[in-house]
């Protein structure tokens, strides 16, 4: 039997990459979410309401692997009703995994969290990494302190390994991401400094990041909390250069903090996405070994261009004609 990967939040950004890349794996693919709405199509289908139990419990029995991607966006205002929703999606969905897992008769071998890197202090000065990084402070902080007290505190079977997986910004040309709305924004002449500029980016690959996840799950001695992001973590000012660059724009103009503050007003959403330094370091994964394609932002940046959508990123490369002759030089006759 080929292995059970069971996605929860697999209609969302990361679980529609996810579910497609380890459906042409050929693994058997469940996913769970609250709505068919986002899916990908890939592998089984579940629904669940992020807080109860119930049959999708099944799909988790003898699985290679369990990963838990739910979580409301957190790209709106943090007035309380939002506050509550964000924290209550992702402490209520990785407590009833929990309870599942711990019910199972051959639990999973693996669960995989999501956190994220806005856990580490605002740092300007020195990076964070798996070991030795500060915890910072504020909303963001505190969900992801609650998000992984959960996890951690989850009573499930010693076979299974935990590991939260403290995400950068994953690039990927999609609506409504990181990588689409500065592409954008780098078009229309507005990608310049967002704030002060000296705020560090942690990011990584959306190729990356899936052979990532599946290098933690085949290798049994990492748990516990794993940076997933690039070895590199350019500025603000630089990662924008980047972008204009690639695009051919000459021109980007800056945000300073008070017209930041009022467009992100307007837009319904927090200037701290977009000014907070996220300075992580992947130090675990470069130890543990495992080696990054994308490691410079102007290459992964590029590399992105063409690939739009989950259609265009997984679209199958031409393939070379078969026989010697492809390989042999062309010849003009006499």
């Amino acid at each position: 039997m080929n292995p059970v990967i069971v996605i929860f939040g697999a209609n969302g950004f990361l679980g529609r990459y996810l579910s497609r890349y380890y459906a042409r794996q050929g693994c058997e693919v469940v996913c769970v979410a609250r709505s068919r709405e986002g899916w990908s199509g890939d592998g089984m289908f579940l629904e669940w309401d992020g807080r109860s139990l119930g049959p999708w419990m099944l799909a988790l029995e003898g699985s290679e692997a369990v990963i838990n991607l739910t979580g409301r966006s957190v790209n709106y205002r943090y007035n309380r009703k939002n506050r509550e929703e964000i924290l209550a999606s992702r402490i209520d969905s990785t407590r009833v995994i929990g309870e599942a897992i711990a019910k199972c008769k051959l639990p999973p071998k693996t669960w995989l969290n999501a956190s994220s890197a806005t856990w580490y202090r605002h740092a300007e000065d020195a990076p964070q990494n798996d070991w030795l990084g500060e915890p910072s402070s504020g909303f963001s902080y505190d969900v992801v302190q609650a998000w992984e007290d959960t996890f951690f505190a989850a009573a499930v079977p010693a076979q299974t390994r935990k590991v939260a997986m403290r995400i950068g910004m994953v690039l990927a040309n999609e609506p409504s991401t990181v990588y689409f709305t500065l592409d954008r924004l780098t078009r229309w002449g507005l990608g310049g400094v967002t704030g002060s500029g000296k705020q560090r980016v942690s990011w990584i690959h959306m190729e990356d990041f899936l052979k990532a996840v599946d290098f933690i799950i085949k290798d049994p001695f990492l748990d516990g909390a794993i940076n997933l992001c690039a070895p590199n973590f350019p500025t603000n000012q630089e990662w924008m250069k980047v972008f204009r660059e690639v695009l051919g724009m000459p021109i980007g103009l800056s945000a300073p903090r008070p017209l930041l503050e009022i467009g992100t007003w307007l837009l319904g959403t927090e200037s701290e996405l977009v000014t907070k330094s996220r300075w992580a370091d992947p130090v675990r994964l470069k130890d543990a070994g495992f080696r990054w394609r994308w490691v410079q932002p102007n290459s992964a940046i590029a590399d992105l261009k063409n690939k739009t959508g989950l259609t265009g990123f997984f679209r199958q490369p031409a393939t070379r004609s078969a026989g010697a002759k492809a390989w042999l030089p062309v010849t003009t006759s006499s």
